[in-house]
């Protein structure tokens, strides 16, 4: 079992239900593992591997897409990977809004989505 780790992902997106965030956007802060098996042992090449910036392509892609909830963003960005690794065993994901529109709020708010496939 391999797991390839793109932790403390930055980006600006125009994602959330408050008045004004699809316009000012906000920073969001991704984390991601994903856990695959190695087809008979083989690290000789990218064809046989998770190849991590192929992930961090994706993840960026649909960071850029406004939407409403993380949650669906979270759910896309697991899906479009594992269409695209099938050897992939398991996602974990989580979304972090670095500063949400809450009065008096220090902190980040966010999400996390954990898949495993059969």
């Amino acid at each position: 079992m391999v797991t390839v780790h793109l932790h403390q992902l930055i980006f600006h997106g125009f994602h959330g239900l408050y008045p004004g965030e699809e316009k000012i956007g906000n920073d969001f802060e991704v984390n991601l593992d994903v856990e695959y098996h190695v087809k008979k042992d083989k690290y000789d090449s990218l064809k046989h591997l998770v190849n991590y910036e192929e992930v961090y392509e994706i993840v960026k892609a649909r960071m850029a897409v406004p939407t409403p909830l993380l949650e669906e963003i979270g759910d896309s960005i697991i899906g479009k990977i594992h269409h695209r690794f099938s050897n992939v065993t398991r996602i974990t994901i989580s979304i972090h809004k670095l500063n949400a529109p809450i009065q008096r709020f220090n902190g980040k708010v966010g999400i996390s989505i954990d898949l495993i496939f059969d």
